[in-house]
């Protein structure tokens, strides 16, 4: 759902980029680490939060710097049971990772690895290190239920093997 990054100020205050389409929401939500422990953020400013870590017996607030640098780069995740169902045409990451990618005859090419985003646009990335651009005109179909989706690479990416 985000990731937190570098110290702002002295106070325990981070950077937070938040992948949720209403970032405020962030703060209503129950976050944890990759390691599963509980974190939550209370807003102060766009992007700015304080961070509070769950532990065994309380919940502690970041709040000082030093504390703080040792937040940077923590992925924040919720469980996947408290995400809504995507709509139509929509998909999670998640879901297309481990897709078998076939081709239009019906042989396989690989397996999607990955799914990056660079900000022009979604890209799958192959088990064998291929990119391919994440559009409707190279991936014309997806089947979660199959797990598979046709790729219909462009004549300008060569396929590893």
């Amino acid at each position: 759902m985000g990731v937190i990054g570098k110290p702002h100020g002295i106070r325990g205050a981070v950077h937070v980029r938040a992948y949720a389409e209403d970032p405020a929401r962030l703060a209503q939500l129950s976050l944890q680490n990759r390691a599963g422990q509980r974190i939550g953020v209370e807003w102060i400013s766009d992007g700015i939060a304080y961070v509070f870590v769950h532990e065994a017996d309380r919940i502690r607030r970041v709040n000082d710097r030093k504390d703080a640098k040792t937040l940077a780069n923590t992925e924040l995740f919720i469980e996947r049971s408290a995400l809504p169902p995507a709509g139509d045409e929509e998909f999670y990451v998640a879901d297309l990772i481990g897709l078998d990618a076939i081709g239009a005859d019906g042989g396989a090419i690989g397996v999607i690895a990955a799914v990056h985003d660079f900000g022009a646009g979604a890209v799958l990335e192959l088990d064998s290190g291929s990119l391919l651009p994440f559009t409707r005109a190279v991936v014309p179909s997806i089947d979660l239920e199959n797990g598979r989706a046709i790729v219909l690479p462009p004549v300008e990416v060569e396929i590893k093997p």
